[in-house]
C-alpha cells in the first residue's frame, strides 16, 4: 500500500509512525512544505527562555530520521492539489510542478497564523508567533527590542509576552476581549494573573482593536488602537489561527470556518482521503458536540486514528476536555471542559462553585499563606450534578490537577462520587482532603472535619 501524508507536524507523524508499526513495508510519501521536518510550535518559549538552546532541538522527527525509516520526505515541498478519483496529488518544490500517486491520502495540513489585516503590518520588526521561521526571527529580536507590544492575549500572545518581560523588556498586550485568556480561565482568575503581570513589567489592555502600525524609515514605531497609542520597537502578531485549508477548497467538503468535514473515522467528503489535526474537529466530551479544539494531543490521537481506517481498521477517536496548562510569571494554572466562555453551548442548567482554598495543611508553617492558596472552581450539571468542567491556578504546579478533572468528565462522574475518590493523604503534597474533594464537597454544600481548616 502506498500512503502519501500531507504536514510534518503532530497528526503527520503520528500517521506515519501508525503506518510503520503495522505495514513496515508500507510505501510512504511524506509532504513538508517548509526546510524542516515537525517542528514544535508548542516549543517555541521554551527557546525563547533558553530552556531550549537551538531550535533543531524542537523537533520530534527530522529529514534524517525519516528517511533512516524507510520514509520518502519531501521538504520544501507544497502540495498544490489532488484528483481523489485517479488517486494522484500535484505539488511544486525546487525543480518545479511535480505529481505522484498515492492509494491512501491523509491531509494533516494544520493551521496558519490569522492574519491582522491593518496598515504598517508589512513593517520591519512585526512578526507573527508561529513556526519555526518566526520563533528564529523572534528570538533574535529579543537582544535589541526594548518596547514590545504583543497583539493577542491568548495562549500564544502570553508565552511570548512573558518571555520578552522576562528578559527585561518592557511589554504590553492588546486584545479586544476584555480580559487575557478568556476562553481558557474565568474571570476570578484572570484578575490575578494580570495584576501580577504587572509586577513583572507586563501590562495588558483589553477590549481594544488595532488600528493600524506606524512607523520611521520602515521599522515600526508604534501600534495605533481606537483607544491609545502604543509606541514600541517590537511587534508581535498572535491574534489566533485559522485552517490551513484554502487550497483544499473543491477537494474536500469545508465549511464556512475553512475547517475540513470529516466523519467519525477521520475521513473527508473524498474518496480514500482522510484528515486530522488543527483543521478538522474533533468530539467535545462535556456537550457531546464537535468542537475546534487546537491541541497537539488531539492532533496526535486524530493521526493515529486516520491512519488506522486508511489502513482498513475501525478506529475513532475519544472524546476529550479540551484539556491544558500554562504558567505565567507567579502562576501556574489549569483547566479542563466547560468555562464561562463556552457553558452557553452545554444542553442543559449550568452550575458553578468558585473556591479558594490551602494546598497543604495549615498545621504546616511553610510556604507562606499567599504561595499556599489555591483558587479553583468547577463546573457541573445543576439537576444530574454531572461534572462538566474546573480550572485550578496557584504558585504550587497543581497542573495535574486538571487531568483528573478530565477524567472525570469523560467517566460521566458527578459531584458526590468526585468528592469521595480515594486521592492520597501526604502533607507535603495535599491535606487529609483533596483540594479536587473539598472543591467537590463545596459544590455539594457539604463539609467534612479537617476540610474546614483548609479553605481560605
Amino acid at each position: 500500500m502506498k500512503y502519501a501524508i500531507i504536514g510534518t507536524s503532530h497528526a503527520g507523524y503520528e500517521a506515519v509512525q501508525t503506518i510503520l508499526e503495522r505495514e513496515p513495508q508500507a510505501e510512504i510519501h511524506l509532504y513538508e512544505a517548509g526546510a524542516t521536518a515537525s517542528f514544535l510550535s508548542c516549543g517555541i518559549q521554551s527557546y525563547l527562555e533558553g530552556e531550549s538552546s537551538c531550535l533543531s532541538k524542537i523537533h520530534y522527527a527530522n529529514e534524517e530520521s525519516y528517511k533512516n525509516q524507510g520514509v520518502h520526505i519531501h521538504v520544501n515541498t507544497t502540495v498544490t492539489g489532488f484528483d481523489a478519483a485517479k488517486h494522484i496529488l500535484t505539488y511544486t518544490d525546487a525543480n518545479g510542478a511535480g505529481s505522484e500517486s498515492y492509494d491512501k491520502l491523509i491531509l494533516g495540513v494544520g493551521a496558519i497564523p490569522a492574519p491582522l489585516k491593518v496598515a504598517g503590518a508589512d513593517l520591519a520588526n512585526v512578526y507573527y508567533m508561529r513556526g519555526e521561521v518566526w520563533a528564529d526571527k523572534i528570538k533574535k529580536r529579543m537582544a535589541s527590542a526594548r518596547k514590545v507590544v504583543v497583539i493577542g492575549g491568548g495562549y500564544i500572545g502570553i508565552e511570548a509576552a512573558e518571555a520578552y518581560a522576562k528578559a527585561g523588556k518592557e511589554v504590553t498586550v492588546i486584545d479586544f476581549q476584555k480580559r487575557i485568556l478568556p476562553t481558557y480561565l474565568d474571570q476570578e482568575f484572570t484578575d490575578i494573573l494580570t495584576a501580577d503581570a504587572q509586577k513583572h513589567n507586563l501590562t495588558f489592555r483589553g477590549g481594544e482593536g488595532v488600528v493600524e502600525f506606524t512607523g520611521s524609515d520602515g521599522q515600526v514605531t508604534a501600534v495605533k488602537t481606537d483607544k491609545g497609542t502604543y509606541p514600541c520597537d517590537t511587534v508581535i502578531i498572535a491574534v489566533g489561527i485559522k485552517p490551513n485549508t484554502a487550497w483544499l477548497k473543491g477537494l474536500v467538503d469545508l465549511d464556512q470556518r475553512g475547517f475540513i468535514l470529516t466523519d467519525a473515522y477521520q475521513q473527508t467528503s473524498a474518496q480514500d482521503v482522510y484528515a486530522a489535526g488543527d483543521a478538522t474537529y474533533i468530539q467535545y466530551a462535556p456537550t457531546g458536540q464537535k468542537a475546534a479544539i487546537a491541541l497537539a494531543t488531539n492532533a496526535r490521537r486524530q493521526g493515529i486514528v486516520a491512519a488506522k481506517n486508511a489502513m482498513g481498521e475501525k478506529a475513532t477517536v475519544q472524546a476529550v476536555s479540551g484539556t491544558s496548562a500554562l504558567a505565567l510569571f507567579d502562576y501556574h494554572f489549569a483547566t479542563s471542559g466547560i468555562n464561562s466562555a463556552n457553558c452557553s453551548s452545554y444542553q442543559g442548567k449550568v452550575a458553578s462553585t468558585y473556591l479558594v482554598q490551602r494546598v497543604r495543611p495549615t498545621f504546616l508553617d511553610q510556604p507562606a499563606e499567599a504561595v499556599n492558596t489555591l483558587y479553583s472552581k468547577i463546573y457541573y450539571d445543576a439537576e444530574t450534578k454531572v461534572i462538566l468542567g474546573a480550572q485550578f491556578m496557584s504558585q504550587f504546579d497543581i497542573t495535574q490537577y486538571a487531568n483528573i478533572i478530565s477524567l472525570a468528565i469523560f467517566n460521566k462522574n458527578t459531584l458526590a462520587e468526585l468528592s469521595m475518590q480515594d486521592f492520597f493523604f501526604q502533607p507535603e503534597y495535599v491535606g487529609p482532603w483533596h483540594a479536587i474533594c473539598t472543591l467537590a464537597l463545596q459544590a455539594e454544600k457539604r463539609t467534612y472535619g479537617a476540610e474546614k481548616m483548609l479553605f481560605m
